[in-house]
């Protein structure tokens, strides 16, 4: 038999693009190109030096390096016509590259505190597929910042800014103020950078999307260099706006704030643990006979799969999801596959006096209908005698809705208490009466705090527990309720 060796199909070159953003650089752009390494060059597509309207000859000292540059750089000078921030200077930059329709781009600093002599190692991991985002960073090397002359005052403000944005933001970077970066041009196109800040927090706001959306970022170590390079970052100004940031955030994944850089978080994320409101529901369903279980609601579709695995015959019926605050329309989940999920509208999927299941969990569900009268008579109908209901219910009362209306800043958001799914608001008592007017006896009610990561945020979490206890119609953020059909 003929034997045929076969090797693996060669992989493409990637595309490399250079961002040169440089304000005020006149004395050190052309050194910072000269350091681009020679082996490097060919491997290079385009350079984009990005004058940002600078005030000195920087744009000059551009065209004319391109005219006697003898290593022949692929370089493309643009002066921006105004000032748009530091900001602003990566969003035309990055919009170049995608529409040049490059691979990988690399953002490097005219002022030559970054060192390009790294081009080859920060696009490594990109070139192989390893990471969506590589930055350089100069935090990995014990003692590497102080040895490259960063005074001390920014080594302890930079590793304790990156400790509070690690421990909000739910990451474990080193560092996240390196403007050493080099990016998948595929992953950007998939992040709405274009909506970020035009000042220097950009650069966190970007990180935060890149976290959001899964994107995977790899951190090389890299010296650090501080020469008499100017610095244009207002520090006291930065360290807020950035703090700001991933608080808006980390306020935004539980629930409130419209949290504009969350884009990819879904209407409902199931929330871990024993103290959140599923956690609860599913607590008091495991103590039940294995049986047939209805699941409606925000989280049908996530904790379906759970609810069977306790031995129950599970059905989930997933409300389509409306169309998000500022027109968004981006579908909260793809289709299911499972057969055991039904998208439908919650109004009139359940025809009247049928069905014969021993359990319904509804997640937020009675503020999701135009009807919640009939709603609920449907879910007192679809249960056998004895039956239970274990729903839960937003509390309008809570002390941020409250401040919202107060404050005149009422507006629905993305997801949590106020999302653009909700069509009623209650109240717990109110919901209370709400459900025994439809025919539900009472067995339990709960109450739970803001869904915080207790081990991320402790305190608050200490804090917010205290106010649940002494005072729930203010701080309980979703009261629980389970109900049964009289017999």
């Amino acid at each position: 038999m003929l034997h045929i060796e076969r090797y693996p199909e060669p992989v493409a070159a990637k595309r490399i693009g250079i961002i040169v953003v440089a304000y005020n650089a006149a004395s050190t752009l052309a050194k910072v190109l000269d350091r681009i390494p020679r082996d490097f060059i060919p491997r290079i597509t385009q350079i984009l030096i990005c004058d940002n309207a600078s005030e000195d000859q920087t744009y000059l000292v551009g065209l004319g390096y391109k005219q006697v540059d003898g290593r022949k750089l692929p370089l493309e000078v643009l002066r921006n016509p105004k000032n748009v921030g530091y900001g602003g200077n990566q969003k035309i930059g990055y919009e170049w590259a995608i529409a040049h329709e490059l691979d990988i781009v690399v953002l490097l600093h005219a002022d030559g505190q970054y060192s390009p002599e790294m081009l080859p190692e920060i696009v490594a991991p990109l070139e192989r597929g390893d990471a969506d985002a590589v930055f350089g960073s100069r935090m990995m090397t014990p003692g590497g910042a102080r040895k490259g002359g960063m005074p001390m005052y920014k080594v302890i403000g930079n590793k304790v800014l990156s400790t509070i944005e690690n421990r909000l933001a739910g990451t474990d970077l080193s560092e996240w103020h390196s403007g050493y970066r080099a990016y998948s041009v595929a992953a950007l196109r998939d992040v709405p950078f274009q909506r970020n800040s035009n000042e220097y927090d950009f650069d966190t706001e970007i990180i935060i999307q890149f976290h959001e959306a899964g994107k995977r970022i790899m951190e090389i170590p890299m010296p650090t260099y501080y020469g008499d390079e100017i610095s244009y970052v207002n520090g006291p100004r930065y360290a807020k706006d950035i703090v700001k940031d991933v608080l808006r955030y980390r306020a935004h994944k539980i629930g409130i704030g419209k949290g504009d850089t969350a884009f990819a978080s879904s209407l409902y994320e199931p929330k871990s643990g024993a103290d959140t409101a599923t956690g609860r529901m599913l607590a008091w369903l495991s103590g039940l006979e294995a049986g047939r279980v209805l699941v409606v609601g925000a989280a049908a579709r996530l904790i379906a799969p759970e609810i069977r695995g306790m031995g129950h015959d599970v059905i989930a019926i997933v409300d389509p999801v409306p169309d998000g605050p500022a027109g968004s329309t981006r579908p909260d989940e793809p289709e299911p596959d499972d057969p055991g999920v039904i998208v439908a509208d919650l109004d009139g999927v359940l025809a009247p006096g049928v069905g014969d299941f021993d359990a319904i969990v509804a997640v937020d569900a009675i503020g999701r209908v135009r009807d919640t009268d009939a709603f609920l008579a449907r879910l007192r109908d679809a249960l056998v005698p004895g039956g239970r209901l274990l729903t839960s219910v937003p509390n309008f009362a809570h002390w941020y809705p409250r401040a919202r209306v107060v404050t005149g800043r009422w507006s629905y958001d993305t997801r949590g208490l106020l999302d653009a799914a909700q069509l009623r608001f209650f109240t717990g008592p109110d919901a209370e009466r709400i459900l025994k007017m439809a025919g539900f006896e009472l067995r339990r009610r709960e109450v739970v705090g803001l869904p915080l990561d207790a081990e991320r945020s402790r305190t608050l979490a200490l804090a917010d527990g205290v106010g649940v206890a002494l005072r729930p119609t203010l701080f309980a953020y979703q009261y629980l309720f389970e109900l049964s059909r009289p017999l």
